[in-house]
């Protein structure tokens, strides 16, 4: 792997250590505040910290494993660990939101003490915390290209909403009385949507990662404009850019004059693959298939005879 791509897991796999070891400390304070405090709704957001936990450890690991060079087996590389990781996480999230919120929707009618005033400062600081994760995240995965790590990011800032909607539901139970103990379990019950709302989420980008989808548009074009830009291409046929975790693999085929030489047509194919991965560095591999110019497509029917 050349240095710039290994910066891009470096970079990555530090945003991800930050976000875990953040997330174990606020899941530890909110959980013991929680407890002690008598809120189920600072309980419920840190068990979506801790899940936020598992999530960042599981994509540490997916992004080591991604780093590996392609072996016999794997021949593309190991890419897409880190889209397997995120889909796997993603339902752990949805499964703790549902364990969330119907512990909330059993707290309902159950009558307990109010919670204490100092969890309201517990819930505050913590959006504070989160929205600041967030902000850092998502420009590192914006310049990686990761999109466990912008999807974490977005986790981050979901936090930071549910932590706002924990301090908006004990302020009303402090300010309000007993009478408004529901709030906080309603508090809970948002919470719970925030966490199924993420996992969600996760999981539709990582499974469609997986499914081979078409890179952004802005990405394919700069990349045909590279390549048409090299001499003796004529024109761009077909250009399939698919992301696999961090990076790119290209597919593409040109068409260059139909009098050239095998061999020269040869040389044309790989300034192509050359000078697209020298533009682009998150893209792995090209593989240029050439097509005489002008090029017609003949389609032979059922029946006809050869």
């Amino acid at each position: 792997m050349d240095a710039s791509r290994a910066s891009l897991y470096r970079e990555a796999i530090r945003a991800s250590l930050l976000g875990l070891i953040v997330n174990v400390l606020l899941g530890v304070v909110k959980l013991v505040a929680g407890l002690v405090g008598n809120s189920y709704a600072l309980i419920s957001d840190a068990v979506n910290s801790i899940g936020d936990s598992l999530t960042s450890i599981v994509v540490t690991f997916a992004l080591f494993i991604a780093q590996r060079p392609a072996d016999q087996e794997h021949p593309y590389g190991h890419t897409r660990a880190e889209a397997i990781a995120a889909s796997n996480v993603a339902l752990v999230i949805i499964i703790s939101a549902f364990y969330v919120g119907w512990g909330a929707i059993q707290r309902l009618n159950v009558v307990h003490e109010i919670p204490a005033a100092w969890t309201l400062w517990i819930a505050g600081i913590n959006v504070f915390i989160k929205e600041g994760l967030y902000r850092y995240k998502v420009n590192v995965g914006k310049r990686t290209g990761s999109t466990a790590i912008i999807a974490n990011a977005w986790d981050h800032r979901s936090d930071a909403l549910c932590s706002l909607a924990v301090f908006a539901g004990l302020s009303v139970v402090r300010w309000g009385g007993p009478q408004f103990l529901w709030v906080d379990e309603g508090a809970a019950l948002l919470v719970a949507l925030f966490i199924l709302w993420n996992g969600y989420q996760l999981f539709q980008k990582s499974a469609s990662e997986l499914m081979d989808v078409q890179a952004n548009d802005q990405f394919v074009d700069q990349v045909r404009d590279v390549a048409a830009r090299v001499e003796g291409v004529k024109e761009i046929e077909t250009l399939w850019v698919r992301k696999s975790g961090l990076e790119y693999f290209a597919d593409i085929h040109i068409e260059v004059d139909a009098r050239l030489t095998v061999e020269e047509g040869h040389l044309i194919g790989h300034r192509v693959k050359d000078r697209i991965m020298e533009e682009f560095k998150s893209i792995r591999d090209v593989l240029v298939h050439l097509e005489p110019h002008p090029h017609i497509h003949t389609t032979k029917r059922t029946g006809d005879s050869v």
